[in-house]
């Protein structure tokens, strides 16, 4: 009787135990779907937000750069009062062009148009003017353009990976190269900075709860895509790369690369980066 009681016990444990994982995987996959539509939800908001600026507050200054414009033409002989005047429209110049960058940098209206690797190089042109950065780009050519969704997660993490560089890595010069085949479109980001301790690098992997916000958002815009991330030092600097597979029936994502932290998203993805870089 004690024999088959603990039988019964050991039963109940198992069942308990598998109940739990999962409801643990059931939580799981339903806080990733939240963050993913968080993220969606964010993406349409900054879109929103950079047409508004766009139509409504750079074209009130733009009214105002005008009616300027004017009064200056009727004050040219009072020369006091015609520097002032200077000094407002050289205000709303500033004012403009702030507008027009914050506008294109929450949503490049070229992203839509022209695609990814058009928008890609104009923002790291700009921000190499802004930064004082020397960038080097290696862009393969696109004959066809990517859906845009993934255009619009690949945009984001080059935007967040640079500049993470700038805040944090004292690096002087960037490398920049996307590469897409017929499986998968990779995107990398290399810096020759002070790099990251390896101790420091291990707590990056999942599920750390201190790898920063936007490592989280770059994780969760690839895993939506059933794509991966890779971050390894590349002696000097680091070295970032995204992939996001093309083709919907692949092999299990793995990032291969010796001292790297991997972040392999979905299983259900079949791609292997090693693979996808030979081709």
């Amino acid at each position: 009787m004690w024999i088959l009681s603990g039988h019964q016990t050991k039963q109940t444990l198992r069942q308990s135990c598998s109940e739990l994982e999962l409801l643990v995987l059931e939580r799981t996959a339903e806080l990733q779907s939240l963050s993913q539509r968080l993220l969606r939800v964010q993406d349409d908001e900054r879109r929103r937000v950079a047409r508004d600026l766009h139509d409504s507050t750079g074209q009130t200054l733009t009214a105002l750069k005008i009616c300027v414009d004017m009064l200056q033409r009727k004050l040219d002989k009072d020369k006091r009062t015609y520097d002032e005047v200077s000094g407002i429209a050289r205000l709303v110049d500033e004012a403009l062009q702030e507008i027009r960058t914050t506008s294109y940098l929450l949503h490049p209206p070229m992203l839509d148009e022209a695609g990814f690797t058009s928008a890609a190089q104009w923002y790291i042109k700009g921000f190499s003017q802004r930064s004082g950065m020397k960038v080097r780009m290696d862009f393969s050519p696109e004959a066809v353009r990517l859906p845009a969704t993934i255009e619009i997660a690949l945009f984001r993490v080059l935007q967040e990976s640079l500049t993470n560089v700038h805040r944090h890595s004292g690096a002087a010069e960037v490398e920049v190269r996307f590469h897409r085949n017929a499986q998968a479109a990779i995107l990398e980001v290399r810096d020759y900075g002070r790099g990251m301790p390896r101790e420091w690098l291990s707590r990056l992997g999942p599920p750390a709860q201190d790898s920063g916000v936007g490592l989280a958002g770059m994780r969760e815009r690839l895993n939506e895509l059933r794509g991966g991330l890779e971050i390894e030092a590349a002696d000097p600097g680091m070295r970032l790369r995204a992939v996001v597979p093309l083709v919907a029936d692949l092999h299990p994502l793995t990032l291969d690369g010796p001292g790297s932290v991997q972040f392999p998203l979905a299983a259900a993805t079949q791609l292997t980066l090693s693979h996808a870089l030979r081709m």
